[in-house]
């Protein structure tokens, strides 16, 4: 893959859609909507930057200049990703907001992010914004609409903007710079109102040329773009690494839409937050729960091998020869054909991020030759800050690998994780439209994430750091940590631990919808209507939580907990979009029931 000419700092994301328009005009490039039996629309390269060099000559034309600031507001669809790299050739500043942002959410976002664009999915949607057009506290002027835009409501076409891509021509459009901003990210907020994170052309690039030096994934690779374009890991993996690599996008719109997406794309790598990557362990075991006696001891028998084979090449060893053929086998006749119904065969990278995998999860994927690399980073570090690498010593499961290329890290005293390098952040967007940046005078950026590093350079991450729960007897306890331990059985979905100025830890915990009934009925249980009050699922979670404070030291130990019907999600409030716990969000609203467990 050859880059345009210059070095990498002098590039653009325009630099490189303009290459890949002119080196590789007829590959696919981006493909949607999801595989359901409706017409699926795939654009080559070349069409991709016709419509988005139209696109970009239209808003010219209505009056979008640099500098001014634009939300993207829809699903995993091809209008977002071509209207982000629009915006980018009239030189405004791009930003997508989540699809679950309540509307007091969006409002703060339009006024702090100063926004004179919004370009909406639907009507229903548009309604959300159209107040703004009339608030004196927010700049916004021009509201576009992809789905049945109504003119009356002063909605503007996304159609008519775009017009017939590749006959406005590129001349008058803007040339940004690698110091101009490609984005503001606005942060999910688990702890509060979101902040508008700052990314320069430079910082993206800089991530990009890292993680594909990095991942040994080929050229023109396929990614499944599911995961919320307003996350700071789908803008670099659906958006600016496929410029890099001329990859194919296929929108997958819903998460409901990822396996059967999955098993039409088959692709090489492949990123899932440990939600999804749990959604799909189940999937898999109802599959084993399938076989017959002498399937699943061939299954079995493979996952000896597999993770026989794992120790050595975490190790760095080498593999001896007689595993290694044993392995061959198994992965031909065995696993392999048992991953192809989900579409993982051909994986190369397997990756988790955005929060620990739980153990258990890491050895169930492990055994059948799927190796999760855990990732970290942060919206502030453009993405990935560390990660491992699946190569012989380049990785060790439970910690989030080493630095990036072109990243330091360093811990404080109280464990706090530090990063400096070419990746990170501006600042943050101040309320005037200035950038505050977060940096100290030697170029360290306090993540707020706290962690230690090995004696090989490996980062392990144990918490945040304002997340950590202090008990009222002094003891540090870290609730990601005894939450992983609960969720080792699959019954518990998920898990939320409290404790912060109390005596003891307690625990809110929520049962598998998927793996319930599957438990119930290999054991003969009838779950009824409310199987988190059915004495036996009731006593086999009681023997999960001994088992989790077994494995905890003393003052991590849940002392009472509850089971909860009724699964959280970002819907209801009390996940992010990205899939992580609004710790504030769920102590408030089970208050009564936190209370309650201190009182028994």
């Amino acid at each position: 893959m050859t880059l345009p000419p210059g070095t990498a700092n002098d590039l653009t994301l325009v630099d490189l859609l303009r290459r890949n328009a002119r080196e590789h005009p007829d590959l696919p490039a981006l493909s949607g909507p999801p595989f359901d039996g409706r017409e699926r629309t795939t654009l080559t390269w070349e069409r991709v930057h016709a419509t988005v060099t139209s696109l970009a000559a239209g808003l010219t034309d209505l009056g979008i200049r640099p500098g001014d600031r634009a939300l993207l507001m829809m699903g995993n669809r091809p209008e977002h990703w071509l209207a982000d790299l629009a915006l980018l050739h009239t030189g405004a500043v791009p930003g997508s907001v989540y699809s679950t942002s309540a509307p007091e959410q969006i409002v703060h976002i339009a006024r702090h992010g100063r926004a004179r664009l919004a370009v909406v999915e639907n009507p229903t949607v548009a309604a959300v914004w159209e107040p703004l057009l009339r608030d004196p506290a927010t700049p916004l002027e021009f509201l576009v609409v992809v789905d049945g835009p109504d003119l009356e409501r002063g909605h503007l076409s996304y159609e008519d903007l775009v017009g017939s891509p590749g006959t406005r021509g590129t001349e008058g459009l803007h040339e940004p710079g690698p110091d101009d901003l490609a984005t503001v990210i606005h942060t999910s907020g688990t702890t509060g109102a979101p902040k508008g994170v700052a990314i320069t052309h430079r910082a993206v690039l800089a991530q990009a040329i890292a993680l594909d030096r990095s991942v040994g994934v080929p050229g023109h690779p396929d990614h499944v773009c599911y995961l919320p374009p307003a996350h700071i890991a789908e803008r670099v993996l659906g958006l600016y690494l496929p410029l890099l690599r001329a990859s194919h996008v296929w929108m997958c719109p819903e998460l409901a839409d990822l396996p059967a997406t999955l098993a039409r794309v088959r692709p090489p790598h492949f990123l899932g937050v440990p939600r999804v990557w749990e959604k799909l362990a189940v999937a898999v075991r109802l599959v084993m729960a399938g076989l017959s006696e002498d399937e699943r001891a061939a299954v079995d028998a493979a996952r000896r091998i597999a993770t026989e084979r794992l120790a050595h090449v975490e190790r760095g060893d080498a593999v001896p020869e007689e595993l290694e053929e044993g392995y061959r086998r198994a992965r031909v006749e065995v696993l392999t054909p048992l991953l192809a119904g989900l579409g993982l065969d051909r994986l190369i990278l397997a990756a988790g991020a955005s929060a620990p995998l739980p153990p258990d999860l890491v050895r169930f994927w492990a055994g059948l030759g799927v190796v999760i690399m855990d990732a970290w980073g942060l919206t502030e570090s453009v993405g990935v800050a560390t990660m491992n690498v699946p190569s012989p010593g380049g990785f060790r499961l439970g910690s989030v690998g080493r630095p990036l290329p072109g990243i330091e890290l360093c811990t404080g005293e109280d464990g706090e994780v530090f990063l400096r390098g070419d990746s990170l952040f501006e600042g943050y967007l101040r309320e005037d439209g200035t950038i505050d940046p977060a940096v100290d005078d030697e170029g360290w950026f306090a993540t707020g994430d706290v962690g230690r590093v090995d004696e090989d350079g490996f980062l392990w991450i144990t918490d945040r750091k304002k997340e950590l729960i202090v008990t009222s007897g002094g003891k540090n306890v870290s609730p990601a940590l005894v939450e992983n331990a609960l969720k080792e059985h699959p019954l518990i979905g998920q898990a939320f631990v409290h404790g912060d100025g109390r005596p003891y830890p307690v625990a809110l915990l929520v049962l598998d919808p998927e793996v319930t009934p599957v438990w119930a009925v290999s054991r003969g249980v009838d779950p009824g209507p409310d199987p988190a009050g059915h004495p036996e699922i009731v006593a086999e979670v009681e023997r999960a939580v001994e088992a989790a404070n077994a494995r905890l030291s003393r003052p991590e130990r849940v002392k009472r907990h509850r089971l909860l019907a009724g699964e959280w999600g970002p819907g209801s409030g009390e996940l992010t979009p990205s899939l992580k716990i609004r710790r504030r969000v769920v102590a408030e609203r089970y208050a009564g029931e936190i209370d309650a467990l201190y009182e028994e």
